[in-house]
């Protein structure tokens, strides 16, 4: 890969880092105001659904651009070493955490000492579990709301049942009865898993580094 086309893949990804932030947030706003307010005027539903369009528009536009900027023999690299940026185009869930990924490696949070590391992971991984469990939350009721024989009705259903999914509880008093709604609690379920793994590699990683005895300089 050249320099020249690395300089000018860099240029757009620092160029694009805040409006793809800004987009992303608004999405999320979007897609919040048309699961939790039914009720809005036919008009402004049609304006949020043309928002949301728009955000995926930009991502899409985005990840192509990056793409082009990619020589042909390291396009194949790229593909690999960007998933999320290319779920964040197919599946929109994940443009949430493609805001927070652009957040963390701004330059001002990029860490250097291990302690550091390990506040930067701690807090990448609460935000994208917290934003997890409340977009699951979201589309699970709206795939759930007007289902017969639900039990996910309101918002609170909906997190209270995303959030036992996601620890692996499951009281069983709300569960879902659709197919998306099934689909969305393996995700869950899935997560739930991830998280818990990176939470213990944390604490271990923790505890090692208090345990370990302190080096002392070799005497000659």
């Amino acid at each position: 890969m050249s320099t020249e086309t690395v300089d000018r893949r860099s240029r757009w990804e620092t160029r694009m880092q805040v409006p793809l932030i800004v987009v992303g947030a608004l999405f999320v706003v979007g897609y919040s105001a048309f699961v939790l307010a039914p009720e809005l005027p036919v008009a402004a539903r049609a304006g949020i659904t043309l928002l949301m369009a728009i955000t995926w528009i930009v991502f899409a536009v985005d990840y192509a651009v990056r793409l082009s900027l990619t020589p042909r023999g390291g396009r194949r690299g790229f593909v690999r070493s960007h998933v999320i940026d290319l779920l964040s185009v197919i599946m929109p869930l994940v443009r949430g955490f493609r805001v927070i990924n652009l957040i963390r490696t701004a330059p001002a949070f990029r860490a250097r000492t291990g302690t550091a590391v390990r506040i930067e992971v701690t807090a990448y991984a609460a935000a994208s579990a917290a934003y997890f469990v409340y977009f699951i939350a979201l589309a699970t009721l709206a795939a759930e709301r007007d289902a017969d024989g639900s039990t996910i009705t309101t918002f609170g259903d909906a997190i209270w049942w995303a959030i036992v999914t996601l620890a692996t509880v499951g009281y069983g008093d709300v569960y879902p009865v659709t197919v998306a709604g099934r689909v969305y609690a393996v995700m869950l379920m899935a997560g739930g898993v991830v998280i818990v793994g990176t939470a213990s590699a944390l604490i271990i990683s923790y505890i090692m580094e208090r345990i370990r005895p302190p080096t002392t300089p070799d005497r000659e």
